[in-house]
């Protein structure tokens, strides 16, 4: 119930006027809050939440402008960002070169977020970008942007005569896209 005052008109009987009562009733809770929250969720069999999204490695002592001091990596929206397409091939081109051995897998982490890179430095690659196998062909990059500043990318990869889907979210940071999820299969 709540409650707000109401002036009334003054009696004769007293000098100030008389406030009156305006009464409204308020549902109550049900059920009552009275114990400790419930949690909705299953820490243990919940899936794993998003990993945060990291920013841009910092840029060479001598290159930082103060706005990067002040504020850090700023997220971009789709009009200050390039084409998703041409940024979906170089990155497949240039991670599944790099898992053959074909090129350095340091030329990915410029494409890729910390934890991305970290994965593919760590060794995992599947079989089939092993040295030797044949040229790799990447075909048409098809693109699906769910959010502003956010494009999910993918493609099927040959090598060998098989096929093999690829796929990436790419997020903008400082006006360039930055891949923080590859899938290889």
């Amino acid at each position: 119930m709540t409650a707000s005052p109401q002036p009334t008109a003054p009696s004769e009987t007293t000098a100030a006027p008389l406030r009156t009562l305006r009464l409204s009733i308020v549902p109550a809770l049900h059920p009552p809050l009275t114990g400790p929250a419930v949690a909705l969720v299953d820490p243990a069999t919940s899936p794993p939440r998003p990993p945060h999204r990291p920013g841009p490695r910092p840029a060479p002592e001598g290159r930082r402008s103060r706005s990067q001091d002040l504020f850090g990596p700023a997220w971009s929206v789709r009009a200050d960002l390039p084409d998703p397409r041409a940024a979906g091939r170089l990155l497949f081109t240039t991670a599944l070169e790099a898992l053959a051995g074909q090129r350095p897998l340091t030329q990915v982490q410029r494409l890729t977020s910390p934890g991305v890179y970290a994965a593919l430095a760590a060794g995992r690659r599947p079989a089939w970008c092993a040295a030797g196998t044949g040229p790799l062909l990447v075909g048409p990059v098809h693109v699906c942007e769910p959010v502003d500043g956010v494009a999910e990318v993918g493609t099927v990869a040959r090598r060998a005569g098989r096929a093999h889907a690829v796929a990436a979210r790419l997020e903008g940071v400082d006006g360039r896209w930055r891949c923080t999820a590859l899938s290889i299969g």
